[in-house]
Parts: C-alpha cells; sequence; structure tokens
C-alpha cells in the first residue's frame, strides 16, 4: 500500500488542522493505522492509532483531549483532527499502517507516507 499524508501548515497556537493520509494500491481495510510525528532532533513518536474497524483508538497522553483520528475505508483515507495546537506540536507527521493490529510500537508498521510539516507558532 502507497500512503500520501496531506494537511499540514503553518498556524498560529490555538488553531486547528486536520491531516489526511490517502491510500492506494490496496484496501485500508486491511490494515491498522497510526500517526507518528518527529520534531527536530527528538525521536519518532507515536501520536494516535486507530484499528481497521475504527473500534479501538489510542492516543499518547500529550495530544489526549485535542487530537482526534478517525478513518474512512470508502476513501481509503484516514484523517487526524488536531485542535488547541501548540507550539510543541511542531513537527513532521507521518502516517503508517500495520498489517496486523492496532500497535504502539513504531516497527511494528510496515508502510509509511512521506511526511507533512506542521508548524505552530506563539
Amino acid at each position: 500500500v502507497q500512503l500520501q499524508a496531506s494537511g499540514g501548515g503553518l498556524v498560529q497556537a490555538g488553531d486547528s488542522l486536520r491531516l489526511s493520509c490517502a491510500a492506494s494500491g490496496r484496501t485500508l481495510t486491511r490494515y491498522a493505522m497510526a500517526w507518528f510525528r518527529q520534531a527536530p532532533g527528538k525521536e519518532r513518536e507515536l501520536v494516535s492509532a486507530i484499528s481497521r474497524n475504527a473500534t479501538t483508538t489510542y492516543y499518547t497522553d500529550a495530544v489526549g483531549g485535542r487530537f482526534t483520528i478517525s478513518r474512512d475505508n470508502v476513501k481509503n483515507t484516514v484523517y487526524l483532527q488536531m485542535n488547541s495546537l501548540k507550539p510543541e506540536d511542531t513537527a513532521v507527521y507521518y502516517c503508517a499502517a500495520n498489517g496486523m493490529s492496532i500497535a504502539t510500537r513504531r516497527e511494528l508498521y510496515d508502510y509509511w507516507g512521506q511526511g507533512t510539516l506542521v508548524t505552530v507558532s506563539s
């Protein structure tokens, strides 16, 4: 499966953005999906994940209550709605697919998109 992330940009603290991850090549129903992010000089970290049928979601503590992950298996797209953005959310955001089940470990994700940059100014 090929993944294409989009929707990043430059916003001010408190603003919202919605990231999209469009999949091609295979139906998204085969995969649990996740959003990771990598800030300059830091490790890539899991932000949120969603199971194949969207019944289970995961959020890292830093974004809980502000971000919402969702998926539209008809459109073959996964979304990350980001509200109340903070400067510490600044990072390149990557979507990833896992052919097994929802997971928090980066090494379990087999397919990665190219990343989209989110910059939050204070």
